[in-house]
């Protein structure tokens, strides 16, 4: 009886040994005496337990990150680069069979290539430049599988990192950019302030200037409606007239306290008349005191 259970056993083990079940989205590579013999289909497979072996190889989109390294750009600058990926097997046997490790080799290109299309640009240039590179990595690289079996269907440049040197360098030039701008905003702010109170004086002075221009016109053509106004009048009087500004004025001049008197040129036999009765009358006054 023992026999017999050991018997099952064995052929139950023999036939799990002979099977190999391979899941879907990949491919079974059969060895026989550790030589590729044919590729197997997604399912159930036999093999020959000892003498031949199926290794599973997956044809799903995988992703990978490419660690940092460094590259140096056009003008010596030492920057890291961090890149990702998206591939896919393509042709199982060469990824397995004609390279000793096809995804190191697939990395160790893209860092070539991108090292190389780096090294064509400045600082600046690179990093301002993120899509092109990715553009232009992608169409270097282009299809792996008559290399490596491997495909490529996405790349990118997560980072560009300048190295600590030059990004102190890069902080202290953006800083020193920053004020310069705001240095030159600000002169131009007080320069502009400058000119406006410029213009407003020179607005005022020349208001005050002709406002007073407008006022020394006003009085002049008054002076000269005056002057008109008494040529007119002088033209028109007869000699009563002065006669009668001659009484006027010698009226002002008599009641002053000046010892001059004013006689018409025509009277001048009366002077001393009148001086001789000015005389007799302050000596009548003299005595009544």
């Amino acid at each position: 009886m023992l026999v017999i259970v050991s018997i099952i056993v064995i052929i139950i083990l023999i036939m799990f040994t002979c099977f190999r079940i391979v899941p879907q989205n990949t491919v079974g590579l059969l060895e026989t005496l550790g030589k590729y013999s044919s590729t197997r289909s997604t399912g159930l497979n036999f093999r020959l337990p000892v003498v031949q072996k199926i290794r599973v190889v997956s044809l799903a989109l995988q992703p990978l990150k490419l660690a940092g390294y460094s590259v140096i750009t056009k003008d010596n600058a030492d920057i890291g680069a961090t890149v990702t990926l998206n591939f896919h097997v393509t042709d199982p046997v060469k990824y397995l069979y004609e390279n000793t490790n096809s995804i190191e080799s697939m990395q160790q290109l893209v860092r070539g290539h991108l090292r190389d299309i780096i090294g064509r640009m400045e600082l600046n240039e690179a990093l301002g430049s993120t899509s092109k590179i990715n553009k232009d990595l992608a169409d270097a690289i282009g299809d792996l599988t008559n290399t490596y079996g491997i495909n490529v269907d996405r790349i990118n440049i997560d980072e560009l990192k300048p190295s600590a040197a030059i990004q102190s360098s890069m902080d202290t030039q953006l800083k020193a950019d920053r004020e310069r701008v705001a240095a030159i905003s600000q002169a131009e702010g007080e320069a502009k302030s400058i000119e406006l109170r410029a213009k407003a004086n020179n607005d005022a002075l020349v208001a005050t200037a002709k406002a007073n221009a407008e006022a020394t016109k006003t009085r002049a053509d008054a002076e000269a409606y005056r002057i008109d106004k008494v040529q007119t009048a002088l033209k028109n009087a007869d000699q009563n007239y002065f006669n009668n500004q001659s009484i006027n004025a010698f009226e002002t001049l008599a009641s002053s306290d000046t010892n001059l008197i004013v006689t018409n040129g025509n009277d001048l036999d009366k002077t001393g008349q009148n001086a001789t009765l000015a005389k007799l009358l302050a000596k009548e006054m003299k005595q009544e005191d």
